[in-house]
Formats: structure tokens, sequence, C-alpha cells
């Protein structure tokens, strides 16, 4: 049975830092097994164990399209061979060990509107280190690192389609319960005092005064 969330809007500020601002001004460095780039359409094909490295932003797949618009900005598709999954990872903002990571059948990365698009069995998440803190599944999952937004549908177009089934969003406790307190090791149980007998009552004879 297929767990596919139907519709979902999530604005998680909450629980969302964005994605590193610092990201944006670094150079990306780009890895592969072969290459061919066309100059006059800026069209850079790559395979083979494709890895592009910019910031703390690494984006990974055996295939990748990188258009480059007049004004320096990528735009990048990743694609996966069959069996396996394009992936990303990438630091957010708001503390020392947060992050965000996804995978699926094909990923387009926006380089100018930082936007995320994850196409075919795609899955987000959240961590604080290693610990996961929210997850998503769906066909459908953009993340927009900007205003801090995820939007999932249970088709692989990008468009919600009845009876195509259900999704599963997992969140995890911000803050751990205490436990409840117990006595210390050798300390004397307290049993609580039994309550006191109800005074007796007395039924008067007759003919007594």
């Amino acid at each position: 049975m297929k767990k596919f969330l139907a519709i979902a809007l999530l604005g998680l500020a909450a629980a969302t830092a964005s994605a590193e601002k610092a990201d944006s001004a670094k150079q990306a460095v780009i890895t592969y097994d072969s290459l061919e780039t066309n100059e006059v359409t800026q069209v850079t094909i790559l395979t083979g164990n494709v890895v592009v490295t910019k910031g703390t932003l690494i984006l990974k797949s055996d295939r990748a399209v990188i258009k480059e618009t007049p004004e320096g900005d990528m735009f990048v598709t990743l694609t996966a061979s069959a069996g396996k999954a394009a992936t990303f990872r990438q630091k957010r903002d708001g503390g020392p060990d947060l992050w965000i990571e996804g995978q699926a059948q094909r990923i387009e990365y926006d380089e100018r509107n930082d936007m995320m698009k994850l196409f075919s069995n795609a899955r987000i998440r959240q961590l604080e280190g290693q610990k996961p803190t929210n997850e998503i599944e769906s066909e459908f999952i953009s993340y927009d690192s900007r205003k801090e937004v995820f939007v999932a549908r249970n088709d692989a177009s990008g468009v919600n389609k009845p009876g195509q089934g259900r999704g599963t969003m997992i969140i995890a406790p911000r803050k751990p319960r205490a436990a409840p307190a117990t006595p210390a090791a050798g300390a004397p149980a307290v049993t609580p005092a039994p309550a006191p007998a109800p005074a007796p009552t007395t039924t008067p004879v007759a003919g007594n005064p």
C-alpha cells in the first residue's frame, strides 16, 4: 500500500530554519566522470557519480544537467539510475548543528529562488546533529528555504490526485519529558497513615433516661 501525503502546505516556522545564507556567496565545485558543455546554450551534462558542492550544500546523483542563466544562477536537475536516489544535504541557519537532507528519483535545484523540488519517492528530513526532528514522505515535495515552507503532493507531477494514497509526517518531541521522582537507594518507603476509624454510635434503650 502506498503511503504518500495527499495534500500538505506546511509553514513550519517553529520547527524550521532557513538554509545556510552564506552558501549563496560560495563557488560551486563539481566532480564527475564525464562532461559535455554547450557554451552557446549554457547547458552542461554530467554523468557518473556527480557531486555538486556549494558551501554546505551537497547535491549527488548519477546524472546532472546544469543550466546557467545570463545572471550566473544555476538550475540543476539531478536524475538517479533505477533503484537509486538523487540526494541533497545542507546546513540550516539557527543553530550550530542543524541540517536538512532529502532524496528522490529526480531533484531540481533553483539557485536563484533557493527552491528544491523532489519528484518520485521523495523524502525530506530535518536534523539536529544526527537526530531527525521532522520527516516528510510523498511523491512530490518542494522546499522553499527563504519562506521556510514545504509543499507535498501525492503525485510526481506536483498536482494532488484523488485516490493516489496517503503519506506520513513525523515530528519528534522538542524536549524530553521529566521522569517521575523515585526514592533514593536505601531510603525507607513512606507508607501513608491509615484514615481514622469513625466514632462509635450508641442506640438509646427504651425506658432509660
